[in-house]
C-alpha cells in the first residue's frame, strides 16, 4: 500500500470516529491496514485469514462484517456481488471499477478502458453528482470458450 494512501484513509477513519464519538479501536485500524494491503478483491473469509495468520491479529466474523460496513459508508471499501459470491475491494484511490465476469467459471478480472471512463465523465445527470462507477461485463472467458468448443466438437464427432 502506498504510504500516502495509508495515511489518508487512516485520517478519514480517525476523523469520522472522533466526530461521531465512536471508539478508535485497534481492530478497526488493523482491518483497515489489512484491507489496503490486499491487492484486488477479497472475501470476508480471506480478510479474516490474513488478519489471523499473516498479521496475527484475530478478529471475529461479526467485527469484520460490521467494520467493512463502516468502511463502505465512508467509501473506503466497495462491495461487489459477483455470481455466487460477495467480494470487497479497497477503493479510496480508485473510483472507477470495470470488471469482466465469466458466466461459466465465475472468474473476475478488472480492466481499464479510457473510452468508458471518458463516456461516464461526459455523462450529465440531472440533480446528481458522480463520484465513481462500477461496470460489470458478463460473458465467457477464453478458457471456458475453448473448453466449450472442444466439448461441442467431441459431441459432434461421437454422433457420426
Amino acid at each position: 500500500m502506498k504510504e500516502n494512501v495509508r495515511v489518508t484513509v487512516r485520517n478519514i477513519l480517525t476523523s469520522y470516529l472522533e466526530q461521531n464519538n465512536l471508539r478508535k479501536t485497534p481492530e478497526r485500524f488493523a482491518i483497515l491496514d489489512a484491507v489496503y494491503s490486499i491487492n484486488g478483491h477479497f472475501t470476508l473469509d480471506e480478510l479474516g485469514d490474513k488478519l489471523n495468520t499473516e498479521d496475527r491479529f484475530p478478529v471475529s466474523r461479526a467485527t469484520l462484517y460490521n467494520t467493512l460496513r463502516l468502511f463502505m459508508a465512508l467509501r473506503l471499501v466497495i462491495r461487489h456481488r459477483f455470481q455466487g459470491s460477495t467480494k470487497y475491494e479497497a477503493c479510496y484511490d480508485n473510483n472507477s471499477h470495470s470488471h469482466q465476469i465469466c458466466t461459466v467459471c465465475g472468474k473476475v478480472s478488472e480492466f481499464k478502458s479510457q473510452k468508458v471512463i471518458d463516456s461516464i465523465d461526459a455523462l450529465h445527470l440531472r440533480r446528481f453528482r458522480k463520484d465513481g462507477f462500477s461496470l460489470y461485463v458478463y460473458g465467457i472467458c477464453s478458457s471456458c470458450q475453448a473448453k466449450l468448443t472442444r466439448q461441442a466438437t467431441k459431441r459432434k464427432l461421437s454422433k457420426t
